[in-house]
C-alpha cells in the first residue's frame, strides 16, 4: 500500500508540472486560461485516472475505463467556456485544445504512462510556441478584419488599390465600393484576412497615393 501512495504522490507531482507548463504558455500569451487552472484540470485527471485504476482493481468486474470517459466528455464543456467570438475572429479555439490535452495527460499520468506522456507534453509545448512563427512567416494572414477608406474622389484606380492592398500582405475575400456623388467621395470596404501590423503609417502613405485619402481604418 505504501508503494500505492508513492506513486500516488510522483503523478501529483508530475502532473503539477505539466500543468505548469501548459499554463506558463498561456499566461506568456495573456490569454484568460492560466496556471492554476490547467494545474488544477491536470492534477484532478490524473487522480481520476488513478481513482479509476484503484477501483478496477478492487472490484474485479468493474469497468475501469468509465470515470476516465466522464473526464473526457465533462472536459468539453469546459472548454467550450473559453470559446468566444470577437468580432470577425473566433477566440478561444487553442486554449480550448489546450484544456483537453491537459486532461489527457493528467489521465495518462495517472495511468503510469511517463514516457508518452513526456513525448505529448513535449511536443504540444513545441507545436504552441515554434509552430506559431511557422504560421506567422508562411501563412501572414491570420486574422479577419474590415479595411474602410475614404478617399474625397470618385476616380479611384481599383485595380492598383488591390493590388497595393495585397501588396502589403492583406488577402482580399470580398469588396464593397459606394460612392456619394454630392460630396464626391468614394468608399471603400474590404474583408481581409490581415497580418499583423503594428504601424500602419507607411500603409497609409501608400494608400495616399492612389488619391486623396480622407478616412482611414483596420477593425475587428
Amino acid at each position: 500500500m505504501e508503494n500505492f501512495y508513492v506513486s500516488c504522490v510522483i503523478k501529483i507531482l508530475f502532473a503539477f508540472a505539466a500543468g505548469f507548463l501548459m499554463g506558463l504558455e498561456r499566461k506568456f500569451r495573456q490569454q484568460v486560461v492560466g496556471m492554476r487552472t490547467l494545474i488544477l484540470i491536470c492534477e484532478s485527471s490524473a487522480m481520476l485516472s488513478v481513482l479509476s485504476i484503484w477501483i478496477g482493481n478492487q472490484i474485479g468486474n468493474a469497468d475501469s475505463a468509465r470515470i476516465a470517459a466522464g473526464v473526457i466528455s465533462g472536459i468539453g464543456f469546459l472548454g467550450a467556456g473559453v470559446i468566444m467570438k470577437q468580432g470577425l475572429n473566433i477566440k478561444g479555439l487553442t486554449s480550448a485544445a489546450i484544456i483537453w490535452t491537459d486532461a489527457t495527460i493528467g489521465l495518462c499520468i495517472g495511468a503510469g504512462l511517463y514516457i508518452p506522456t513526456f513525448i505529448l507534453l513535449a511536443l504540444s509545448l513545441l507545436s504552441l510556441v515554434s509552430l506559431e512563427r511557422i504560421e506567422e512567416r508562411w501563412f501572414p494572414a491570420g486574422r479577419s478584419k474590415s479595411l474602410f477608406l475614404t478617399y474625397s474622389s470618385q476616380k479611384i484606380d481599383m485595380a492598383r488599390l488591390t493590388s497595393l492592398v495585397e501588396s502589403f500582405g492583406f488577402l482580399i475575400t470580398d469588396v464593397n465600393v459606394s460612392q456619394i456623388f454630392q460630396s464626391n467621395m468614394t468608399i471603400i470596404h474590404y474583408s481581409v484576412k490581415a497580418p499583423k501590423i503594428n504601424d500602419y503609417s507607411s500603409f497609409i502613405q501608400s494608400l495616399n497615393e492612389v488619391g486623396e485619402l480622407t478616412e482611414f481604418s483596420v477593425t475587428d
